[in-house]
């Protein structure tokens, strides 16, 4: 459609001219791209016979399948927002999003269905759907009976197309606000940096609830029309099986340490491989040096964020430099990066200060906080990522950039951003505790493993298992602390703060 700012107007400019031809294969069943139009379309026309208002959220926590990335494409189709949740997210955190976003529709998984749907009427919702893994639900039944055909809705480029939630220090989950002009210039800017083309085959093994896996590795594929073998998660023996018919993978870096740790992870199993891409987490030096030995090409280091999309990447053009192991690479074309002090002054080359961003691609604001919108950009539009960085220093070039540290906090676990705040909060409320500190700690296969470090009050005695279990029933799994240390007291400074950079080197 001409002149229409939809995302799924671009996306589809790259759909082959056979739309009969495969585009998702699962182990079980292939989709063709005709699939992918009249799913979603039968999808959109369900969620517009709703007459819902524009901008409507339809906040979704589903296992992954294609009809659940079908879903995603019918929501933009329609005109509406997607709202993505983490499969691992437990009732007493759905709430709190249901309350924030209050979305017009919610899609869950059927064995939620009773809970969500009491949370559901709770926070105004219209209507509640079910999608399983396997594609059915009341969801696929609803929308059998609609057509296959629907008309994308014509969107302006500044139009929401997705929030996203990402956890703030002090516990309070702030809803990214995400564009069709932030998704469309970075799927845009990512298809010719990474050399798509329409016969690459990407290995899809990452979840689709974040950025990684819904916006920068589909749009990718779609944008290219090249064709994803789709897996629900990391599988090894299904990645042993699947890599000699693909060309591109992407993963946080515990995808690349399991693979290393398998002898059958060969140069020759990985000879149609043209590209590995690594991001969500830091990759540490020493996977970068081991893989580069073992297949012959270095993994590809990029750095983005919920809020931004990707930023910043490691050259996949070799006449643009070399992948450096320890770094994030160069801006992207139309992305502008600079490190200031404190007082927002730019620093040299080699002196380390606070990443800040702007371009298309970098957000508009947090859903209803326009005060902490406020406070998060500059006076001068840039927009500051909370992390701690270089650019170059020793044998690096001075338009490379380094990640050193995050001022906010953040842990980074496997690929799921952890906000101890968050953490601390809940085991602070605990029976007999006193207070804790939540760290990360560098961790060989997640990147980061959390860490609590736990004062009792006085007279009182703790049981670090029993404490486990309980943050179980209360967390998703990926905030759960690796371990949970009893300690007398916490290290602090002369202002009384914890000095969790002790704790840090201490729990290493």
């Amino acid at each position: 459609m001409e002149g229409n700012a939809n995302l799924y107007a671009l996306l589809a400019t790259g759909f082959p001219a056979d739309h009969g031809t495969v585009a998702i294969e699962t182990p079980t069943r292939s989709y063709s791209w005709n699939d992918i139009e009249q799913i979603s379309g039968r999808y959109a026309n369900l969620l517009h016979a709703l007459s819902l208002p524009q901008g409507s959220r339809i906040a979704v926590q589903v296992e992954k399948s294609p009809e659940a990335l079908m879903l995603y494409l019918a929501s933009v189709r329609a005109g509406l927002v997607y709202l993505p949740l983490n499969t691992a997210y437990r009732e007493s955190e759905i709430e709190y999003f249901l309350t924030d976003a209050e979305p017009a529709v919610v899609v869950c998984d059927s064995k939620n269905q009773e809970w969500v749907s009491r949370l559901a009427e709770k926070t105004g919702a219209v209507d509640v759907y079910t999608l399983d893994e396997d594609g059915s639900g009341s969801l696929a039944v609803a929308a059998a009976s609609q057509s296959p055909d629907f008309q994308t809705v014509q969107s302006l480029p500044d139009d929401l197309a997705a929030i996203l939630y990402t956890s703030g220090t002090t516990g309070r989950s702030k809803g990214a606000m995400l564009s069709h002009r932030n998704l469309s210039s970075n799927a845009q800017v990512l298809n010719e940096y990474w050399g798509w083309r329409a016969d690459d085959v990407l290995l899809h093994m990452l979840p689709i609830f974040h950025v990684h896996g819904l916006f920068v590795a589909s749009h990718g594929a779609l944008l290219a029309g090249a064709r994803m073998i789709w897996l629900p998660r990391l599988d090894i023996e299904q990645a042993l099986h699947y890599l000699p018919q693909s060309t591109v993978l992407m993963g946080v870096p515990t995808y690349y340490v399991r693979l290393l740790n398998d002898p059958r992870f060969t140069r020759e199993l990985c000879r149609t491989m043209r590209l590995f891409i690594s991001g969500s987490a830091p990759l540490l030096t020493e996977t970068f040096e081991e893989f580069k030995a073992r297949i012959g090409q270095p993994i590809l280091e990029r750095y983005g964020m919920s809020e931004t999309i990707m930023l910043t990447s490691n050259p996949y053009d070799p006449a643009l430099g070399e992948r450096i192991g320890g770094t994030v690479g160069q801006p992207l074309p139309g992305v502008m990066v600079r490190v200031v002090d404190d007082a927002g002054t730019e620093l040299a080359p080699g002196e380390i200060g606070n990443v800040q961003v702007r371009g298309p691609n970098v957000f508009s604001g947090y859903w209803r906080m326009p005060e902490k919108t406020r406070e998060e950009f500059t006076a001068d539009g840039w927009f500051r990522t909370g992390d701690v960085g270089r650019w170059g220093g020793d044998n690096v070039p001075a338009n490379y950039l380094s990640i050193v540290g995050r001022s906010k906090d953040l842990i980074i676990s496997g690929g799921f951003n952890v906000y101890p705040k968050e953490i601390e909060l809940v085991i602070d409320d605990m029976p007999g505790v006193d207070e804790s500190a939540v760290i990360g700690v560098a961790h060989a296969d997640f990147g980061e493993a959390v860490v609590a470090v736990v004062v009792p009050k006085a007279g009182m005695s703790l049981n670090p298992d029993s404490m486990m279990a309980e943050l179980k029933s209360r967390l998703a799994n990926f905030k759960v602390p690796k371990r949970i240390y009893i300690v007398d007291q916490l290290p602090r400074n002369t202002m009384g703060k914890v000095q969790k950079n002790i704790l840090r080197t201490q729990y290493s």
